[in-house]
């Protein structure tokens, strides 16, 4: 019973996201499973074409990761890079990818897209750089408004900086503390609110189950 009410949920609440994200000229479509996302990769992302993405627990479970390493396309893995000057190098050819492939750390219902990064490069080439973005998003991450999307992003710091293995204070205790760590995770915050100047730049998969942090 709890499961087929909060499928329920999801899809209607679903449903309303996708109603406001069109209004802000952001195309979007629901996915009822994590098994659904890669057959809609392959049908929005063309072969041969230049992909990129940012760092995503949600990519890594749905199998997007293994999709865009798959021969397909030009990936460019900054997972792959022998070195960390390598590795930024890899960072910066993401702007000028075909697509752009990430998740989000927090939707609003009334359709606004709130990124957190900590050297800059995912929120960065969400605004501006490569062709096309696409957001794999679980339903978890549907907040009232931005000031829950802030609330849930400094809930979840903590278990993010843990998983990269960080020496912040939120690491050690599981609480944010707006600390000045060399090491800070928050440091950078992107809000997509409209995309009407750029109309076609942005696709939101939606998917109807807890996924990522």
């Amino acid at each position: 019973m709890r499961n087929s009410l909060l499928n329920w949920k999801y899809e209607k609440l679903a449903g309303v996201v996708l109603d406001n994200l069109s209004k802000k000229y952001i195309e979007g479509f629901y996915l009822p499973a994590r098994e659904s996302v890669v057959p809609k990769l392959e049908e929005i992302l063309k072969e041969g074409s230049t992909v990129a993405n940012g760092g995503s627990v949600t990519l890594q479970e749905t199998g997007t990761i293994e999709l865009l390493r798959s021969g397909k396309y030009q990936f460019f893995d900054k997972d792959a890079a022998a070195d960390s000057s390598e590795r930024w190098k890899v960072l910066r050819k993401a702007f000028e990818a075909d697509y752009y492939v990430c998740s989000a750390n927090a939707i609003t219902v009334s359709g606004e897209i709130v990124q957190l990064d900590g050297s800059g490069n995912r929120a960065a080439a969400c605004i501006y750089g490569p062709e096309k973005v696409i957001f794999v998003v679980g339903m978890n991450k549907i907040v009232p408004d931005i000031e829950a999307a802030f609330e849930r992003i400094r809930y979840i710091a903590p278990m993010n900086a843990k998983r990269l293995n960080l020496h912040t204070p939120c690491a050690a205790t599981g609480i944010c503390s707006d600390c000045r760590s060399d090491e800070r995770i928050c440091e950078s915050y992107a809000i997509i609110r409209n995309s009407s100047r750029n109309k076609g730049h942005y696709t939101v998969l939606l998917v109807g189950e807890n996924l990522g942090l």
